[in-house]
């Protein structure tokens, strides 16, 4: 093995990424936005590091899913994926429905015009004051604790509007191979499956208005394999448990799950199996619980690949032979592409640069931004264009967990900026 000297830097292979296709490029090279060229469209903003997100891919993405689900089976927006008021309210004009979690994000959807019938609130930590709010706008909260129910029906008293319901149910099982895990187990989401029973009796006791189910089972997932069985499983425990349910079940929310491709070997989730699976449930369901709306609540899978992260190169160094394009923007705008945000071993989300020279020229380069951490990292080792300072870097699948999730204040430099385009 050689070891490295002044004279001879270490070269390191350049590390793999998915290379991503969902925004087109004009004849020159440029990348388009919904139709804009990007150059053009960052002097629109004035500033870079922002956000751009492309109402065409959104609409096509919604398109997609209702082309491959039945008809029976609503699809949720979980706003928490990205919580831009704009995304949100033209997000709100496509699907049957918003779930927030917080009060602030209910603020929004409501700002945001959506109908608080259509609006369901989770979150396992609800205070005293969002129930309030949830109760007085008239959305549907997903119960996730017996103190729920309490401070609900005290509300329902002191307010004399009947509080509407549902129960986040921890399943007895898991979502394999999903990025985030979130029932099956212990978790501090939802309530345990073998408690739900005695709560729908306090459901009832308390005159509280019951509507059904949620099962949220996990995250990120690109197998139609286990979401079909996750689906199944959760069809099959909201079906037993509505043997004690205090009403007819008129909601059952199957959860999500369904992943984006990111990283090299990833492969888009195939929606023909899971079409078809859901056919089957709601075919069941018209039967077993002829009352209830079936709804898939997704979030990431509706946005994430219709937005891109937007930097400008400020400076170009080389070091030990590796070359780093220094940016303005970085981890504390997008905390998810630095892999800072639940990656266990860190890889590259997809990366390119726009060039105002259009070379085809190509180099391993490292894309970091200007915060005073090695942890600052957006691109590492990977076959770029050559670029020089002005260049545009963007990071594709950039349309969820991107802002609202990001240590903006890290560090004291500038706010990102969010585009609907």
């Amino acid at each position: 093995m050689d070891t490295p000297t002044a004279r001879t830097p270490l070269i390191r292979t350049p590390l793999a990424h998915t290379p991503m296709s969902q925004f087109a490029r004009s004849a020159d090279g440029d990348l388009l936005v919904n139709g804009q060229p990007l150059t053009r469209l960052a002097e629109r903003v004035g500033s870079t590091p922002f956000y751009a997100y492309d109402r065409s891919l959104l609409r096509a993405r919604v398109a997609e899913l209702r082309a491959a689900l039945p008809p029976e089976v609503e699809l949720h927006y979980a706003m928490k994926a990205n919580p831009m008021p704009a995304v949100v309210a033209f997000m709100a004009g496509l699907v049957n429905g918003i779930d927030v979690a917080s009060g602030g994000e209910l603020k929004v959807a409501l700002d945001a015009g959506a109908n608080p019938a259509d609006i369901s609130f989770a979150g396992p930590g609800k205070r005293d004051a969002e129930l309030r709010q949830a109760l007085a706008a008239g959305v549907l909260v997903n119960v996730e604790s017996a103190r729920e129910l309490t401070v609900l029906a005290a509300l329902q008293q002191q307010l004399g509007l009947q509080a509407r319901v549902a129960l986040r149910v921890n399943p007895d099982f898991e979502l394999k191979g999903s990025g985030m895990k979130m029932g099956g187990g212990a978790k501090p989401f939802g309530i345990d499956a073998d408690q739900i029973p005695p709560l729908l009796a306090r459901i009832g006791a308390d005159n509280l208005g019951f509507e059904g189910f949620q099962v949220f089972a996990g995250s990120q997932n690109l197998r139609a394999d286990t979401l079909c069985e996750a689906q199944q499983k959760s069809y099959a425990l909201a079906l037993r448990l509505a043997a004690d349910a205090p009403a007819l079940v008129r909601f059952l929310n199957l959860g999500g799950g369904f992943g984006i491709p990111y990283f090299p070997g990833d492969k888009p989730l195939d929606l023909a199996p899971i079409g078809a699976n859901l056919a089957d449930i709601a075919k069941r369901a018209r039967a077993d619980l002829p009352q209830a709306r079936l709804v898939l609540e997704l979030g990431r899978y509706l946005v994430g690949e219709a937005g891109i992260y937007v930097a400008r190169v400020l400076d170009r160094k080389v070091s030990g032979g590796q070359v780093f394009l220094v940016v303005d923007g970085g981890m504390h705008h997008h905390l998810a592409a630095s892999g800072n945000f639940g990656q266990v071993l860190r890889r590259n989300y997809p990366v390119t640069i726009v060039t105002r020279s259009r070379s085809e020229a190509r180099e391993t380069a490292s894309v970091v931004g200007p915060l005073c951490t090695p942890l600052d990292l957006l691109a590492d080792r990977m076959d770029l264009p050559v670029a020089e300072e002005g260049d545009l870097v963007v990071v594709y699948q950039s349309g969820a967990y991107g802002a609202s999730a990001s240590p903006q204040a890290f560090l004291g430099h500038p706010a990102v900026a969010e585009v609907l385009v």
